[in-house]
């Protein structure tokens, strides 16, 4: 630490270099924290206490393919299953379909079951009766009501697609949670109202809330075994998992993010490596002058690499405020399948950010620092580049 002033005055002695070094590192490095934030939220991330509670029920083979309604009431009947509700993706065009934001998700639900499978949403009483009361009620989250100005009794047409339907809704509600602020729901019976009489009888799926968490494998092998030599079989699963699914759509994601990570990661070693050598060649003979000063191979080392680990940690934290940045954006943009409200870089990848930053500056600087530090002095004072 006695050249640790020395390291950060010769950090930055060719500043325009230095500066392009820090930005190329910040720039890898925000990529990165971005890509194993991602890499954590979707496969590490814990769910809350009542998403370990609630399961999702649905066909077999394709989420396209519906199940019969006769299949509620069995499933009811399944040990540690506290409730099941019907759950209907509608789809549909809101206003103007070639906007993004127009798209969020839409779920004909029974009313009267809502507190029961999803007690984390906080509903006033007053506007949770009129909601179940209203055949055309909707209740919305209030994070998609502030993104699209939904007010009290205000009405919202949503042309149908899946089904052949329009949806004329008032907003009769809001509800509050830490996750799913950006959902709408509707009655169930008005959609089936709607539908064709061979539709009527079906939907895309159910969703199941157990008694314990404990009982949540159980209960999923249960359910399936017991629609296992029916036409229509089932493949039940926890919430996390079943929207884990929906990037399965996109292929192996694990390998592409794991792979971007690599690549970036190699890149910034050649980038700072280059750099670091360059630094290292025009600097020989102020290392002889340094020996001749007493300064012994190991302390010119330690300054070397020093120096490289201040430029690398510069960039590095630069790059995560860059991605806590952007983090901030995603969190405020329309969430459909995955709820991105929480998204952040965590402390941990934080922490392994740094570390991977720290190790570049020590790997990309140690070979052409080890040459010089060994260099003899009157080698050193002769070199002329």
């Amino acid at each position: 630490m006695k050249y640790f002033s020395l390291i950060l005055k010769n950090s930055l002695r060719n500043r325009r270099r230095s500066l392009l070094t820090i930005g190329s590192i910040a720039f890898s490095l925000c990529l990165l924290g971005l890509m194993i934030a991602l890499y954590d939220f979707f496969y590490f991330g814990e769910p809350t206490a009542e998403q370990a509670l609630r399961l999702v029920v649905r066909n077999r083979v394709s989420l396209a393919n519906p199940l019969p309604l006769s299949y509620q009431q069995r499933i009811a009947e399944t040990p540690g299953v506290k409730g099941v509700m019907i759950f209907q993706w509608f789809g549909g065009t809101y206003k103007d379909a070639r906007d993004p934001s127009n798209m969020f998700a839409r779920f004909a639900i029974e009313p009267a079951k809502l507190t029961t499978l999803f007690p984390d949403y906080r509903v006033s009483p007053a506007e949770l009766e009129t909601f179940q009361r209203e055949r055309t009620a909707c209740l919305v989250g209030r994070k998609l009501a502030r993104r699209h100005g939904f007010e009290p009794g205000g009405r919202i047409v949503i042309v149908g697609d899946i089904f052949d339907m329009t949806l004329e809704l008032t907003v009769r509600g809001f509800y509050d949670s830490i996750q799913d602020n950006e959902n709408l729901f509707f009655h169930w019976d008005y959609l089936r109202e709607g539908m064709r009489v061979g539709r009527m009888d079906m939907t895309s799926t159910f969703f199941v809330r157990a008694e314990r968490a404990e009982d949540v494998p159980r209960i999923a092998h249960d359910v399936d075994e017991m629609f296992r030599n029916s036409t229509l079989q089932t493949k039940t699963e926890s919430e996390q998992a079943f929207a884990l699914s929906f990037l399965e759509f996109l292929g192996n994601v694990k390998l592409y993010i794991l792979s971007i990570c690599g690549a970036v990661t190699f890149t910034i070693l050649l980038v700072s490596g280059n750099t670091m050598a360059m630094t290292v060649r025009e600097r020989v003979r102020e290392v002889g002058v340094l020996k001749t000063l007493g300064y012994t191979p190991g302390a010119i080392l330690g300054i070397l690499l020093g120096e490289s680990v201040v430029i690398s940690l510069i960039g590095g934290l630069a790059g995560l405020g860059m991605a806590s940045a952007i983090c901030s954006w995603i969190r405020t943009t329309p969430s459909i399948f995955a709820d991105l409200s929480r998204f952040g870089v965590p402390l941990p990848v934080q922490a392994l950010c740094l570390v991977v930053a720290a190790l570049i500056g020590v790997a990309s600087c140690s070979a052409p620092a080890w040459g010089a530090a060994r260099r003899p002095i009157v080698e050193a004072l002769r070199f002329n580049d």
